[in-house]
């Protein structure tokens, strides 16, 4: 049983929770008002809709983000300043809509919401700069999992690199790891991939760039216009979270990651 010490809103509270790793959060989280009862909202109302596949949970809520601006560098901490557990729904980048998304889906309450971000965002449940999940692969290889990785099932087409990942201006070798990465390149994404996608697939937009996995991320939704990645957008256009239509925006781009929710 582990022990979670937030304060939200300036109240200090315990939260007892079971079945999550060992959580060190020593710092304090401030819960804003609007934060807090837009949780809540989501929690009641996935309560009520009792929807038990990921699909349709992941695409819900990710919904209910629409809207919402972008905002860059939410997180706080670095490599020479401390990390501080950080939940804001009143701006979203790519990453953190995607930490909100998987974090609201596997939740039932309040105290286990932010177990779960905690949990999502960093490895082991360690709130640190080196334990938090700075790759989009990272959600399929660092304990806990988020997902699967299952670009090279999804594509006969996949290519598999060998990169060199480096977490930014760590400075030092224990933040770089070696990781086979496959992605689907833009010219092989086609409608026979589309039919093996799943609503709420989450999507790492590939980058042959040294020392990243990805550039973007978003979540793979069949609506009934079609598909579209729904994506915290940093285009000056819009600058919110948008729904963009998904081969349209893939056929810009290198080529797809593509994870699963477990």
């Amino acid at each position: 049983m582990n022990k979670l010490l937030p304060i939200l809103s300036g109240l200090a509270i315990g939260l007892m929770l079971s079945g999550f790793p060992q959580v060190s959060l020593a710092a304090t989280l401030k819960l804003d008002d609007y934060t807090r009862d837009r949780i809540n909202q989501i929690e009641s109302r996935l309560i009520q809709e009792r929807h038990d596949d990921p699909g349709q949970r992941i695409d819900e809520i990710s919904a209910s983000f629409l809207g919402t601006p972008y905002v860059p560098h939410m997180l706080v901490g670095s490599a020479t300043s401390a990390e501080k557990l950080v939940i804001d729904f009143r701006g979203l980048d790519c990453f953190t809509y995607l930490d909100y998304v998987e974090a609201l889906r596997k939740s039932d309450s309040l105290p286990r919401f932010i177990a779960n971000v905690i949990n999502t965002r960093y490895e082991h449940g360690d709130v640190s700069y080196l334990s938090r999940r700075h790759f989009f692969t990272d959600w399929a290889h660092a304990t806990p999992l988020n997902a699967r990785d299952i670009t090279r099932e999804t594509s006969p087409d996949a290519t598999t690199v060998t990169k060199l990942l480096k977490t930014p201006a760590a400075g030092n070798s224990s933040a770089e790891v070696t990781r086979a990465i496959s992605y689907i390149p833009s010219r092989f994404v086609d409608d026979t991939v589309i039919a093996r996608l799943h609503t709420g697939d989450y999507i790492g937009i590939y980058t042959p760039t040294e020392g990243l996995d990805v550039t973007h991320t978003g979540i793979f939704i069949m609506t009934d216009k079609g598909p579209v990645l729904r994506n915290a957008s940093a285009q000056s256009s819009h600058y919110q979270v948008i729904d963009s239509p998904f081969l349209a925006y893939v056929k810009k781009t290198p080529g797809i990651v593509v994870l699963r929710a477990l």
